[in-house]
């Protein structure tokens, strides 16, 4: 199963390495990355693979959102299909 993570917030030093470390920690594979700083405003989208040796989606979900409390960012999880269906309208 694919998935996207996105994080959005102020940019600070380690974001990105603490949002992958946490995605490897999982056995969740990084697919696709894209980050942008605009200003002082970090956003990042991921595409990840979870296959069944990986962590769930609702507990890879809480454990990035302890990382968007640790570095200050809102950190969305959701599945591929769910993101799909969001950018069709």
């Amino acid at each position: 199963m694919k998935a996207i993570i996105t994080v959005v917030g102020k940019d600070t030093v380690g974001i990105l390495a603490k949002v992958s470390t946490a995605c490897a920690d999982s056995n969740v594979n990084i697919v696709e990355v894209t980050q942008s700083v605009l200003k002082d405003m970090f956003a990042m989208t991921m595409m990840v693979e979870i296959d069944k040796d990986s962590i769930g989606l609702d507990a890879l979900r809480e454990k990035l959102e302890k990382v968007g409390e640790e570095t200050a960012t809102k950190i969305h999880v959701m599945h591929e299909d769910i993101f799909n269906s969001m950018h069709r309208l």
